[in-house]
């Protein structure tokens, strides 16, 4: 059911935005699998497997991502998903991406909850401990031709409402996807916009450690 065949890594330095040069650059990395779409150019009613399958990919590519970045895992303060699925699939397809690749992300942070009860529907486990991935990682997905430009939203990976850390990165996969592939995507950055000043919740703020504040 996984045939991948290609694997697209994007690192940048964020230094300053006309403003002062920052003591330490905004690392934002993204990592875009493209795989064969197993549904393309017809309708699956039961695609769950699917979902099963891409835990492993997941893992994989939380790892990858880490690891071009060049930091531990404790400098990682924002993430995010995405997929761009190629012109003979649909939609849900990218869905499939929401609990393999997000709580991929969130484990390799120090998430305790339980994967597989959410992926059947059940409350997902709260530690209420800080410093755990309790923010639900948000998403962005879309059906595209080859080359299409997706943004993929970032939040912090603690408190949703932490202001300075609502972030976008731009993820094209140059080629990808053809009609028959789909682009499953990673995102992750180490600190908030390079010049965050609107005010807000401040991630220093955190209090609540219910994923929200």
């Amino acid at each position: 059911m996984i045939e991948i065949r290609r694997i697209f890594t994007h690192v940048e330095q964020i230094r300053h935005e006309f403003g002062p040069v920052a003591d330490v650059p905004l690392i934002r990395g993204a990592i875009g699998l493209v795989m064969t779409n197993p549904f393309a150019g017809r309708y699956e009613p039961d695609i769950l497997p699917m979902m099963d399958a891409l835990q492993p990919v997941g893992i994989d590519m939380a790892e990858k991502l880490r690891a071009a970045m060049d930091v531990p895992a404790e400098r990682i303060e924002g993430y995010g998903k995405g997929a761009v699925i190629g012109a003979s699939g649909e939609l849900e397809h990218g869905a499939l991406w929401h609990v393999p690749g997000g709580y991929a992300m969130r484990e390799l942070l120090g998430w305790k909850g339980d994967r597989n009860a959410y992926a059947k529907g059940q409350a997902e486990e709260k530690t209420g401990q800080p410093g755990n991935a309790l923010s639900i990682v948000p998403s962005t997905k879309k059906v595209g031709a080859p080359g299409t430009a997706l943004d993929v939203p970032m939040t912090h990976v603690n408190a949703s409402y932490v202001r300075s850390h609502f972030d976008a990165i731009e993820v094209r996969v140059p080629g990808a996807p053809l009609h028959d592939e789909i682009v499953f995507i990673l995102a992750m950055s180490t600190g908030p916009r390079v010049h965050a000043r609107v005010g807000g919740l401040a991630a220093s703020a955190i209090s609540k450690w219910d994923g929200l504040r």
